[in-house]
C-alpha cells in the first residue's frame, strides 16, 4: 500500500476509488448493493466509493489514503471497530475448521441457548445472515402463526415485497419510513392492502389500523425511532396487539446493542413476540437472528422457510464473540459515553457558528439534520471539507468501541474549521460555489 504524503491527503477527490465507481455503475445496476453506501449519498463524484483496508476506526482508499471513519461503521454493523481481533480469531479458528459442512455447525445451538438467556422471555431461535431476509422471515412466520394477512408497521424493515406493498395502497405509505416517491416496481399488486403504515408515537393511527383490519396478523415496528416513546406507547402498542391476536415484533437490526446487552427493549421494558437483530451482533460477518416464543417460533414449522448458507459456521462463531466482548467490556455504557461527547460537540459547534441543526436519536446512535433551504448544499459540502481533513463524516454518527475520546477531539476540531466555512458561505450566499461537485442525493430520511 503506497505511504501517502500529507499535502496529497488533504485533497483526495480525485482517484482509483471514483473511478472504480464510475466502472461500477455500467456494471452494477446502481453501482453497488445498498443504496446508502453509495457515493452519491455523500459526495457525488468525489467520494472515495471503495476501500482496501479497514482496521479498528480507520479505513484506507483503493490509492492508500487513511481516513478516520466517524461515520456509521459499515452501516452500523462494526460496533467493536473494523477487523476486531478476537472476533477474527474466533472465525479463523472456525474458518481452518471448515466452515460450511453436511453436519451442522454446533455454535448454532450455543448461540441460541445465549439469545434466550439475554432474552428470558425468549424461548426459540432462527437465523439468517441479513437483515431484510430475516424481516421477510418475520413477517412469514407472524402470518403462518395466525393465520392472517395483513401487517401494521412502523420504521424501516427492508426491501421485500412484504414491506414495499405498503406504497401500492398509498404512494405515500413509506416516506416517512424509508424513501419519499418510492414505486413499488416488481411488488405483486394483489399485496395492495396487506401492510399498513402507523408513526411512531401515534397511538391512535394503530388503534384506526386494528378497527379496520381485523385480518391483523402482526404490528412490526423498531421499538426506538429516533425518539423516546411518550406516554408509554410501547405498552399501549403491546396491549392493543395482544387484544387484536397479532403478533408484536420488534426490529432491533439498527438500535440493538446499543442502549444495552441485547435489545432495545429490555431497556424501554416491553417484551415482544418476536424480536429481530442482524448487523451489530456479529460485528462485520454476515449473520441474522429471528428470536421469539416458543408457540409463535414454533409456525415456522407450518411453512418453508430453509437455505443453505443459513448454516454455515462463521455468523454464529462472530456472533458468539462479538456478544462475549460487547459483555465483557461493557459496551454499552461506553457508546453513551462518546455518544454524549460527540453530540455535545456538535452542539457547541453549531452554536458557534451559527448553523442551525436538529439533532435525533440517542448518544449510541445520532443524526443530524441541517434545516434551512439550503440544508443539502450544507451537508454535501460539510461532507467535503471533512473528507479534505482526512476524516469521513456526515449527517449521522454510529459510535464504535473503537471510538477514543481522542478521535472525538480530532472530529470536533475539524467540524469547528468546517462550521466556520459554512456560516461563510451562507453570510456570503456563496454555499454552491464551494462545492467541487454536484449536490449529495437526498435518500433516508433518517439513516439506517
Amino acid at each position: 500500500m503506497k505511504k501517502l504524503s500529507r499535502s496529497r491527503n488533504k485533497d483526495p477527490f480525485s482517484g482509483s476509488g471514483q473511478r472504480l465507481w464510475k466502472k461500477a455503475k455500467t456494471l452494477i445496476p446502481g453501482g453497488n448493493q445498498l443504496l446508502s453506501k453509495r457515493a452519491e449519498m455523500f459526495l457525488p463524484n468525489l467520494w472515495p466509493a471503495h476501500y482496501s483496508k479497514a482496521k479498528g476506526a480507520y479505513l484506507w482508499d483503493l490509492d492508500g489514503h487513511k481516513y478516520l471513519d466517524m461515520t456509521s461503521m459499515g452501516v452500523g454493523s462494526c460496533i467493536l471497530g473494523y477487523a476486531d481481533p478476537d472476533v477474527d480469531r474466533a472465525v479463523i479458528h472456525r474458518i481452518r475448521r471448515g466452515s460450511m459442512a453436511t453436519l451442522n455447525a454446533p455454535e448454532e445451538v450455543e448461540l441460541a441457548e445465549l439469545l434466550c438467556e439475554i432474552h428470558p422471555w425468549a424461548h426459540m431461535v432462527r437465523y439468517a445472515r441479513t437483515g431484510g431476509e430475516s424481516m421477510a422471515i418475520a413477517a412469514r412466520i407472524a402470518r403462518a402463526y395466525t393465520g392472517k394477512d395483513v401487517i401494521a408497521f412502523c420504521g424501516y424493515h427492508g426491501w421485500a415485497d412484504w414491506y414495499l406493498a405498503a406504497n401500492l395502497e398509498n404512494k405515500v405509505g413509506l416516506d416517512e419510513h424509508l424513501l419519499k416517491g418510492l414505486e413499488p416496481k416488481g411488488v405483486p399488486k394483489a399485496l395492495k392492502g396487506s401492510i399498513v403504515p402507523f408513526r411512531y408515537n401515534h397511538i391512535e393511527e394503530l388503534e384506526e389500523i386494528i378497527q379496520n383490519n381485523p385480518s391483523l396478523a402482526a404490528v412490526i415496528m423498531e421499538p426506538f425511532h429516533g425518539e423516546w416513546p411518550k406516554d408509554n406507547f410501547l405498552q399501549k402498542v403491546r396491549e392493543l396487539a395482544k387484544k387484536a391476536g397479532a403478533v408484536l415484533v420488534f426490529d432491533e437490526i439498527t438500535v440493538g446493542w446499543r442502549m444495552t446487552l441485547g435489545g432495545a427493549h429490555l431497556s424501554l421494558g416491553v417484551n415482544p413476540d418476536m424480536a429481530i437483530f442482524a448487523k451489530s451482533m456479529s460485528n462485520g460477518y454476515p449473520m441474522a437472528a429471528i428470536i421469539g416464543t416458543r408457540k409463535v417460533m414454533q409456525a415456522a414449522q407450518d411453512t418453508f422457510i430453509s437455505s443453505t448458507y443459513w448454516t454455515e459456521g462463521i455468523g454464529p462463531t462472530a456472533t458468539l464473540a462479538s456478544i462475549k466482548k460487547m459483555k465483557r467490556v461493557k459496551l454499552a455504557k461506553y457508546l453513551e459515553q462518546i455518544g454524549k461527547k460527540m453530540k455535545n460537540g456538535w452542539e457547541r459547534a453549531a452554536k458557534t457558528h451559527g448553523i442551525n441543526v436538529r439533532f435525533g436519536g440517542i448518544p449510541a446512535l445520532q443524526f443530524y439534520t441541517f434545516l434551512g433551504h439550503d440544508s443539502q448544499i450544507v451537508k454535501t459540502l460539510f461532507v467535503q471539507e471533512m473528507l479534505r481533513r482526512g476524516i469521513l463524516a456526515t449527517n449521522a454518527y454510529y459510535p464504535s468501541y473503537v471510538h477514543s475520546m481522542a478521535h472525538v477531539k480530532r472530529y470536533i476540531q475539524a467540524m469547528d474549521e468546517v462550521f466556520a466555512i459554512i456560516a461563510k458561505g451562507i453570510r456570503g450566499n456563496t454555499l454552491q460555489g464551494l462545492l467541487k461537485g454536484p449536490v449529495a442525493h437526498s435518500g433516508f430520511e433518517r439513516l439506517n
